[in-house]
């Protein structure tokens, strides 16, 4: 077959059109820092792209979840913390008030101070996380103590929602972040401390007070019952976030083998077609060259 000049310019322009489409995808690569800029580059690789960014953004997902249940055991702990410390100070004064040396009075001042740590508690109950009630189940927008507790006896109930609020910290994994209110603050603890505050403020001699020693520490084992839960459910929230953590990791490297480009690698490709792209149209330069008055010599 007689090779043409037209034929070897042709020729020139395809090779020279592919050298560059080489140069401009390495030179791309090296401004993105990545394989894959558009899913003709490599159309498997791109689906795959696309299901590794999904499942590092659930993992970011969880992280955020992480944060809020974080944030409800950290202050639901703190909150039965301070309960457990108001209900002992309790118990202090009601030793107190059933000592002989204590007088009417006295014992009147010490139904004052009940009544501030009783108050207290309603307040410990009423706490919220991002105006969400933490003690009052799944009813997060409503006080789980609204009433005039002052006056409670027990006839009535409060109605503590002692539904379990779960968060999903991984796929199809959920944690409890809230304690039972209507355990802590019951209403047997209300009442027993309103009949307490009256048989004080009635000048009940010593022995009656007795029986309130009992009932006070069946409210702190309460409290610490809830208290050792919620530890645990930190314990767990820590192992769970660690291992979350490390999905991410994962996940996050899976996609950057995926998409990343080796940075020395491709430099060192782009360097070649340049030098092959430069060569080449030095070469065609001289190939083409002659025209036809150089042939009819």
């Amino acid at each position: 077959m007689r090779i043409t000049q037209s034929m070897l310019a042709r020729n020139f322009l395809n090779n020279l059109n592919t050298s560059y489409s080489k140069l401009a995808k390495y030179q791309e690569q090296l401004a993105s820092g990545k394989k894959i800029n558009k899913l003709s580059d490599d159309p498997l690789s791109a689906m795959k792209g696309i299901s590794y960014r999904r499942t590092v953004a659930q993992v970011k997902q969880y992280e955020d979840n992480f944060l809020e249940a974080s944030t409800w055991i950290e202050t639901t702990n703190d909150a039965l913390d301070e309960a457990n410390q108001v209900l002992q100070r309790i118990r202090e004064l009601v030793v107190e008030g059933s000592t002989d040396t204590e007088t009417p009075s006295d014992r009147q001042s010490i139904a004052d101070e009940v009544e501030q740590l009783r108050d207290q508690l309603v307040d410990i109950a009423n706490t919220k996380v991002n105006d969400k009630y933490i003690f009052n189940g799944t009813n997060t927008t409503e006080k789980p103590i609204s009433t005039d507790i002052s006056t409670f006896d027990g006839s009535t109930t409060l109605g503590i929602n002692n539904n379990p609020v779960k968060i999903e910290l991984s796929k199809g994994i959920y944690l409890q972040v809230n304690a039972d209110g209507s355990k802590v603050f019951s209403d047997d603890l209300f009442k027993d401390l309103n009949d307490l505050i009256s048989d004080l403020n009635a000048g009940t001699s010593a022995n009656g007070f007795d029986r309130y020693l009992d009932t006070i520490d069946a409210h702190i084992d309460n409290v610490l019952s809830e208290l050792s839960q919620t530890g645990a459910r930190s314990n767990r929230l820590d192992l769970m976030k660690e291992r979350v953590s490390q999905q991410e990791l994962t996940a996050t490297e899976i996609m950057s083998n995926n998409e990343d480009v080796d940075i020395d690698q491709v430099y060192t490709d782009f360097s070649v077609a340049s030098g092959a792209y430069t060569a080449a149209l030095k070469v065609g330069a001289q190939v083409i060259q002659p025209t036809l008055l150089d042939f009819l010599k």
